[in-house]
């Protein structure tokens, strides 16, 4: 038999999503052959994600619960199996991101996690995740679809100009970031503005951070050290740092020159005639 391995649900998402799978799998007395031909793919990878090998698609749960007729449990599981492929000292952050009513972030040196492209975020990730690249990933695409919800959060977010300027993954993929960028301008939920090179000195030079807001719950305060994360509802941080966030909101170009500028950056640096 293929794949037989013991599982502890209880010892993370991932192996109570496969002893699960295993479990409704037999209790419809099918192999892992004939559930991954109805699922279009192979017996091998049913087994791999069986014995918490492989970590479960969206559209893969999707399909397992059409074939299973388990009314989108699979589905709702797999939001947490990619969660947990996070840093453990990020997922809390994650969590509270999914949560919050209004994010602002200020990013100095690359683009912030829900707006990235996933050639982008491949690139960003495979600095330090080589052997956990593809899950790692999973992970963060995971995070962008609180974007795609009927009542999505408030998102604004300051990018230095060098994050335009910072060629991550090569010029194709930044052209496609920036081009994804693009695409969000006009839309009611999300702002981008770009701070200008230009600037002096500003509130953002200590580093990236971010501001949450709740519906109910008090106001957070997020940064991040070299492999780590402060977070803090303190009531004098808050204060300053959302001060400061304003500050960098009026010293950055307005959303419709932001995007100008993306655009003009986009053509002259990542553009098919630019110069490398």
């Amino acid at each position: 038999m293929v794949n037989i391995r013991s599982l502890d649900p209880s010892a993370s998402p991932l192996d109570y999503y496969g002893s699960e799978l295993r479990r409704l799998r037999e209790d419809s007395g099918l192999s892992q052959a004939d559930l991954g031909a109805i699922v279009f793919c192979t017996g091998s990878l049913v087994g791999q994600i069986e014995t918490a090998r492989k970590i479960p698609t969206r559209e893969f749960s999707e399909r397992i619960d059409a074939a299973l007729m388990t009314g989108g449990f699979f589905t709702r599981l797999v939001g947490l199996v990619l969660r947990s492929q996070l840093p453990s000292w990020f997922q809390e952050y994650a969590e509270l991101e999914a949560k919050a009513a209004y994010i602002s972030t200020y990013q100095s040196q690359m683009v912030y996690g829900l707006l990235q492209t996933e050639a982008y975020a491949r690139a960003v990730l495979s600095v330090e995740q080589t052997d956990r690249l593809d899950e790692m990933l999973a992970g963060r695409m995971e995070r962008q679809r609180i974007l795609r919800r009927e009542q999505p959060p408030v998102v604004c977010v300051v990018l230095d100009e060098a994050v335009l300027h910072r060629e991550i993954g090569g010029r194709e993929v930044m052209r496609a970031q920036l081009e994804h960028l693009l695409g969000f301008d006009g839309q009611p939920w999300v702002q981008v503005q770009i701070l200008p090179n230009t600037v002096g000195e500003h509130p953002g030079l200590e580093g990236s951070f971010n501001l949450l807001r709740f519906d109910q719950d008090p106001d957070l305060f997020y940064c991040e050290r070299y492999d780590s994360g402060h977070m803090t509802v303190n009531s004098r941080v808050i204060r300053e740092r959302s001060v400061g966030y304003a500050r960098l909101q009026a010293m950055a170009a307005s959303p419709k020159d932001s995007a100008e500028l993306i655009a003009r950056v986009m053509e002259e640096r990542y553009g098919h005639g630019a110069v490398a």
